[in-house]
């Protein structure tokens, strides 16, 4: 018999039309509570708690043109049932791993250790690990790194660790923020790295000018920023880019070329794609 005021949890399978629609239905999401979403291929994959909250969040989306999955989980240890998901990750030389780890990542070059906030920023997401690799040969010793929609900080952390004189992590989710503080602390690097909250389009234009640029949001976002962006770095600055799905590939091209971006490496990893552009 479940206890008296447990709380039970639902996982939620989203199927969107478009990317139009797909925006609203993560809005829905996060508006009805959601802490995280994931994005895997056209789905949207989250856990609510059951509830008042819920079934809002579910009339919403269907609103929207959105078909929702529901498979009920009962009472979930969520501090537990991270802990055996969470693993380590190595990406040319950083390896990422949670503190109860470190010692698997001693002997890599350089070492983050990230508390799990529902396995969020730990590496484990394609988007993520295809920044840390394509930013291994960018940041210079000294730069001036800016890195948008920061969530743990672990790219925050990793342009410090390669050599980043100064980086400003820009996050718009308040409950980001502890886990990123934290985080930061517990990797050294709090003398270099400021965490901002707020809206990466208003704060990123008092930060500049700035040396690179790290963007590991949704397409509609990156379009968004992309000329607050271009005016953030100096002739021929760099921005990496991901949050991406590989079908959204030509169409962001054809947007950044239009504001003076060329590409210049990319990569892709399952159903996403992570890239470097160049401003003009």
């Amino acid at each position: 018999m479940p206890e008296a005021g447990a709380t039970r949890w639902v996982s939620l399978h989203v199927e969107t039309l478009n990317d139009s629609a797909r925006e609203r239905a993560i809005e829905v999401l996060f508006n009805g509570g959601a802490g995280a979403v994931q994005e895997v291929g056209s789905a949207l994959l989250t856990h609510m708690p059951e509830g008042n909250a819920l079934e809002l969040a579910c009339r919403a989306l269907a609103a929207v043109g959105a078909t929702v999955g529901r498979t009920e989980l009962g009472e979930v240890d969520w501090a537990a049932r991270w802990r055996t998901r969470v693993g380590v990750q190595r990406v040319g030389r950083i390896a990422v791993a949670p503190p109860w780890l470190s010692d698997e990542i001693a002997d890599a070059e350089f070492q983050i250790l990230i508390e799990p906030a529902m396995a969020f920023g730990t590496g484990e997401h394609e988007t993520t690990r295809g920044v840390l690799a394509l930013m291994q040969s960018l940041v210079r010793r000294g730069s001036f790194v800016a890195d948008l929609g920061s969530g743990s900080g672990v790219l925050a952390i990793a342009a410090a660790k390669l050599g980043a004189g100064r980086v400003v992590a820009i996050e718009m989710d308040p409950d980001a923020i502890g886990n990123a503080e934290e985080n930061i602390t517990r990797n050294g690097v709090a003398d270099r790295v400021t965490l901002v909250e707020g809206d990466a389009a208003a704060l990123l234009p008092l930060v500049a000018p700035v040396s690179l640029v790290l963007a590991n949001i949704i397409s509609s976002v990156v379009m968004e920023l992309s000329p607050i962006m271009r005016r953030a770095l100096p002739s021929g600055g760099k921005a990496v880019i991901s949050g991406i799905l590989v079908g959204e590939r030509e169409q962001l091209l054809t947007s950044m070329g239009g504001d003076g971006w060329t590409l210049e490496s990319e990569l892709r990893e399952g159903d996403w794609w992570s890239s470097v552009i160049a401003r003009g």
